[in-house]
């Protein structure tokens, strides 16, 4: 089956949900290793473009982990009953779970989460502003993303 390629100006998070969600992939891999295939087919387009040639980071605070890891695992247990999330708001939480480098392109999208700030006191049971909050890294993960971006200009 063709993997899909991306777009002239697509970016990262872009491809990667159009490529996760793609009929052909969806039936021909799982979930990770959609993501390792997507990625790749990314990184090996034009290196103008590349987020490879960002600068990455991983001194994102524990605690920013730990609330990934655990909206990850309530979603794994209790399945996603309210529909939460996109696949790159899913994508970020395994990227910091796993403690991945993440680009300041995704520090900067991790920093502009806090518009959702408003919402991250609702329960995961009762809807999706926790856990989405979680996923995207917490107030610590979002705090560390604001900081980062002020330190860097």
């Amino acid at each position: 089956m063709p993997i899909p390629t991306p777009n002239p100006g697509e970016s990262f998070d872009k491809f990667i949900e159009r490529c996760m969600s793609d009929d052909n992939m969806v039936s021909e891999y799982p979930q990770d290793q959609r993501f390792a295939i997507c990625s790749m087919k990314f990184s090996n387009k034009d290196k103008a473009t590349n987020p490879k040639n960002e600068e990455t980071f991983t001194d994102y605070p524990k605690a920013a982990t730990e609330n990934a890891k655990r909206a990850l695992k309530w979603k794994e247990e209790n399945g996603n009953k309210n529909d939460c999330g996109t696949l790159v708001g899913w994508m970020r939480a395994n990227q910091l779970a796993k403690k991945e480098p993440i680009s300041l392109t995704t520090v900067k999208r991790m920093a502009a989460f806090i518009r959702h700030k408003e919402n991250k006191d609702v329960s995961y049971e009762e809807g999706c502003g926790g856990l989405m909050w979680d996923a995207w890294g917490g107030d610590e993960g979002i705090n560390w993303a604001i900081n980062k971006i002020e330190s860097l200009k």
